[in-house]
């Protein structure tokens, strides 16, 4: 286990380590109520909000505080900086404790620890970890992409160009499906459509069992940062292009698309 004051945080294999301690930490944290917790609360735009959710962001902000307290912190649960004063940010941690509170609260297993390092204006450094199914994924610039999955074992993941000839597996959220996305479906060729919770749709394009993951509504950039520097980093060589981008005035993000690469990427109408 790496020392929990050694630091700085960086893009190196030595801070995923440490980024999956810390995931670890926190996935125990929201297990401790996994099983006598199913109520939750409505925050203010009506998603829920458990104790495992807090319980996980104050695991999460300590341990990052703990690492390097130079580095700012956004979590969604917990009031974000002004733009006025992140703008000046050359780096910080974009975190969403509990991705797929609805998967936590229905006990399919399906939500996710996301932790990503942000430098100017684009994930480094990432994790999602599914703590109910023993699943953890990391990347890291110029380190590539891994799964860790109930044995320990670490694996490098890719994602592969898509093989024009072959029907697509798309890979979608099981709870915001939209006439948009029907639409955007009706126009290709689709083998199989696989309905999964939080960040691990990010995964799944990453390790190549899915080749599209399109969100045609809108996220936060907490909710994706994690999943998108997997991706990123599932390329044989260097990065797959991606086009969400980080630190914006109000971290909303609209219709994306992933897993094409930048010249099959077809543009998304809003």
């Amino acid at each position: 286990m790496v020392s929990p004051m050694k630091g700085p945080a960086g893009q190196n294999a030595e801070s995923m380590d440490r980024l999956r301690s810390i995931a670890t930490r926190a996935g125990a944290s929201i297990l401790a109520h996994y099983t006598n917790d199913a109520s939750s609360v409505a925050k203010a735009d009506g998603s829920p909000l458990t104790l495992a959710d807090s319980a996980s962001h104050q695991v999460i902000v300590d341990e990052l505080h703990r690492w390097d307290p130079a580095i700012p912190i956004i979590s969604e649960e917990a009031d974000a900086a002004p733009f006025e004063e992140r703008r000046q940010w050359g780096s910080f941690w974009l975190v969403d404790p509990l991705d797929g509170t609805k998967e936590f609260l229905s006990h399919n297993g399906e939500f996710t620890v996301n932790i990503a390092l942000i430098e100017h204006g684009e994930p480094v450094l990432g994790v999602v970890y599914a703590p109910a199914l023993n699943l953890m994924y990391t990347a890291a610039r110029g380190c590539g992409a891994w799964r860790q999955g109930a044995d320990g074992a670490s694996t490098r993941i890719f994602h592969p160009a898509s093989v024009p000839e072959r029907p697509l597996v798309i890979v979608e959220s099981r709870s915001h499906g939209s006439p948009e996305l029907e639409a955007f479906l009706s126009t290709r060729c689709i083998g199989d459509r696989v309905r999964v919770g939080s960040s691990l749709k990010f995964c799944l394009v990453a390790e190549g069992r899915a080749d599209l993951y399109p969100r045609l509504g809108p996220t936060m950039e907490w909710d994706v940062a994690a999943g998108d520097c997997i991706y990123r980093n599932s390329a044989a060589e260097g990065e797959h292009a991606s086009p969400l981008t980080y630190n914006k005035h109000d971290l909303r993000n609209e219709s994306f698309v992933i897993g094409f690469t930048a010249t099959e990427r077809p543009s998304v109408e809003h």
